[in-house]
Formats: structure tokens, sequence, C-alpha cells
């Protein structure tokens, strides 16, 4: 598996970056604080480079422009991205660093789709939540078709399995709209098992499980993908979606998937095995208290892997 820590590649500066004047000029901020497997520890709202210095980060920084922008709830729009720089590529659960032109910030933003879109159609996508942050604002407001920006991948939580390497069960666990690098994850996995009743050879995948919390149904993103997902592999791909402040009457056709309350102990329980590793994103205090749980049951920290989104 391709986990392993990578060495610091960059600095406190933006001067280190190879990129075009105007975006030498952008100050780093975003959205994310991600770390691997191991000990967390709180960390204040600091800058988005510091709170990423020790995380892998390509080299590479791509102009991409806007091809496809939907609303994927009242408060998140749905990107899509089209890249023409053949060298960009990405392994799913990692992010980009957003630069927007005239915009003194640059944004965090995790991918929602699979590399396998990437490689198919040149395009990948982002779901990103309104808030007053400099880019979110930005891509809600000011973001049209064509609109141009640039992207560069980084991060080190990712599931990226080789040929060769020994089969495993995931366990996804999804705090609001910590679903985006899960989604990818869990698109790969659906390539993966295409893969294999395709062509009999290369990764074989196991199951996945997902568990998938949100104040309300209508803050569930990508739920009929996901059902589109447990329909084309029964048995293989399944989810549990939990909301927490529901207050209007769940649909009919989604009562037979939806949980009201938190995720339970009881439930991750029955998912503890030496063969499962265990992926986190979500708010802080929700994966802290996860993390803690597994350890408790025996998950070793090595098959832990999360990441803290503010």
């Amino acid at each position: 598996m391709a986990h392993t820590a990578i060495p610091q590649l960059l600095r406190g500066t933006a001067r280190i970056f190879p990129t075009p004047p105007a975006l030498l000029r952008l100050k780093y901020s975003a959205l994310c604080y991600c770390t691997m497997n191991g000990t967390m520890k709180s960390k204040k709202k600091t800058d988005h480079l510091e709170r990423t210095a020790n995380n892998f980060r390509q080299e590479v920084i791509s102009p991409a422009k806007v091809c496809g922008i939907t609303n994927e709830s009242e408060t998140v729009k749905r990107l899509r991205l089209a890249v023409s720089n053949k060298d960009f590529t990405f392994k799913a659960g990692q992010w980009v660093d957003f630069f927007i032109p005239d915009v003194a910030v640059v944004g965090g933003f995790s991918i929602c789709s699979s590399p396998g879109l990437l490689e198919e159609e040149g395009v990948l996508e982002l779901a990103v939540k309104h808030t007053v942050h400099p880019p979110a604002h930005w891509i809600h407001t000011q973001c049209t078709l064509d609109s141009e920006v640039a992207l560069r991948v980084g991060g080190n939580f990712f599931f990226d399995p080789q040929p060769a390497d020994s089969s495993v069960n995931l366990v996804l666990i999804a705090g609001g709209v910590g679903i985006n690098p899960l989604f990818s994850i869990l698109l790969h996995v659906a390539d993966f098992l295409r893969n294999q009743e395709s062509e009999g050879n290369g990764y074989k995948m196991e199951t996945v499980k997902l568990y998938y919390s949100a104040k309300n149904t209508n803050e569930l993103l990508f739920k009929n993908n996901i059902f589109g997902l447990m329909n084309e592999f029964p048995g293989k791909i399944t989810c549990s979606f939990h909301v927490t402040q529901q207050s209007s009457q769940i649909s009919e056709e989604l009562q037979p998937y939806i949980t009201e309350g938190r995720i339970s102990e009881k439930e991750l329980e029955k998912h503890v095995s030496k063969d499962t590793l265990w992926y986190i994103c979500g708010p802080p205090p929700m994966i802290e208290s996860i993390s803690k749980l597994l350890e408790n049951f025996g998950v070793p920290t090595d098959c832990i892997y999360f990441e803290k989104w503010w």
C-alpha cells in the first residue's frame, strides 16, 4: 500500500513555486489540515501552507478551465474542471491547491472524482461548500463556465493499491463535506471492481463500507451516485447514511438507507479485522473521537488514515 510518509517538499513562502507572476503574489490560506495515521494534535486555524507543509505536493501547477457547474445541494456547488497538462495526475483522496486569478487567497479542496475520470476524459471534479472563505465565495458567486484557474495536487491521504498488494476491506467514515475525498476513493474502488470483472487481473478489491453523516438528507452529497454504485456492486459496496439534525420527514425512497443519529460504536466494531483499512474525513472532533474508538477496539494506528477539515 502506498501510504508511507513523504519528505517535506515545501517551505513557507510562495517564491519557490514555478508559477506565473500573478500567482506568485497569492497568499496561502485554505480549509484543511491533513495528516496521516498516528497521533493527532489540535492546531489553530493557521495558514494552509503551514498546515500542509509536511504533506506531499506535486511540482507541476496546471492551468484548468471550468467546464461544468451544478448544484450538488443548496450550499454545495460541484465543479468540473478540464485539465490540459498531461503530467497532471492525482491519487484517490488527494486535494488540490486552487489558484484563482485576482483572488489573493489560495483554496485547498479535496477532489471528489476518480483518477480514472482524469485519465479517460482529462477532467476532475470538486464539490465546494459556500463559506466566506474567499476561494469558496468566488466559486459560489463569480465562477462561470470557462473561468480559468490553476491547480496543484497535494496530500498524503489516499488509497492507491498496486497489483501485487494484498487485498483489503475498506471502511470509509465521512462527516459533512468530508465525503469528498472518500467519494473519490469509493469511485476508485468501483473502477477496480469493474476491471476485475472485465479483465480478471490487477488488484483484487474486497469490500467497502461507507458511513456518511450529515445534518440532514439535503446535505448528503452524491446520494444518487452512491445508490448507483451500491446497485452496480451489491455486497461489495454498501452504505449507511446518518442524519443528526433532520427536521422534515425523510422521503420514502431514502428511508431504508437513513438512520437518525450519529454513527454508533456497535456499527463500527463489527468491521474490525486484520484485513481492514479505515479512512476518516470530517470535523476534527469527529475524527478524534472515532480514531480513539478504533484504537480502543485494537485497530493498529497504521490501519487508520484521516484528514481533518476545519
